[in-house]
């Protein structure tokens, strides 16, 4: 089954940090390897960027079928002082359609001479 091409993961989370601490962690080497270890983004794949409000970048499976995906980080200050922080994250490379065609599937049916 095909899915939907705007189809995203998104997450809200409301922080007691300052939204200026919170862009730190997300958007510099040094903050961010300590959120996501060995598995996050490097800012060698940053896809875009406007600086203390939102970050996205482009991470790829290390094993086949190799995803590509997005994951944007959008930071705004809350009502209560602190972070509203929406990470979204989605497919890139689109043209994967896992599941929509069984693997013996090689085309046109073939008539066969009785």
């Amino acid at each position: 089954m095909k899915k939907p091409e705007n189809e995203k993961l998104v997450q809200d989370y409301d922080l007691d940090a300052e939204p200026e601490k919170v862009w730190r962690a997300v958007s510099l080497d040094e903050y961010r390897t300590k959120w996501f270890a060995d598995a996050g983004p490097d800012s060698s794949q940053i896809v875009s960027a406007t600086p203390g409000q939102e970050v996205s970048y482009r991470m790829r499976d290390d094993e086949p079928p190799f995803i590509e995906s997005i994951v944007t980080f959008q930071i705004a200050p809350n009502r209560s002082g602190g972070t509203a922080l929406r990470i979204i994250h989605e497919i890139a490379n689109r043209q994967l359609d896992v599941g929509s065609k069984v693997s013996n599937d090689n085309g046109q049916p073939l008539m066969l001479a009785a």
